[in-house]
């Protein structure tokens, strides 16, 4: 069972940054992917970023060239850099971990959310 803990959520003004992290309790080396994932008030979680074991990474799109997710095996620990942040980002950001493709299989393993706020 893979525990995963997300933290620097915060409040930030429009144009900001913030970096968000993801520890796992498990050996993320061995996740077939990791990824950040997002859900705005009144609206469907989507994904924003993930990262694949061949060190592929996918974005979502209103997040390119603004977001970039990496990963510390060593720490077993993802984030999330955002920049240029805007208020269209405020939402509670998740971190998922799948062992197999989740295009195929779903995602296996959730945190429980940080939540970042975008406003002047």
């Amino acid at each position: 069972q893979v525990q995963l803990v997300e933290s620097g959520g915060d409040l930030v003004q429009p144009g900001g940054s913030l970096r968000l992290s993801c520890a796992a309790s498990g050996i993320i080396s061995s996740m077939y992917a990791m990824g950040w994932h997002r859900q705005a008030p009144g609206k469907q979680r989507e994904l924003v970023a993930r990262v694949f074991s061949d060190d592929k990474i996918n974005y979502g799109d209103s997040v390119k060239g603004r977001f970039t997710i990496s990963r510390d095996n060593a720490k077993n620990t993802v984030y999330l850099q955002m920049n240029s942040l805007k208020p269209e980002d405020t939402a509670v950001y998740y971190c998922s971990a799948s062992d197999r493709d989740p295009a195929l299989y779903g995602i296996d393993y959730w945190g429980k959310g940080t939540l970042v706020t975008v406003s002047s």
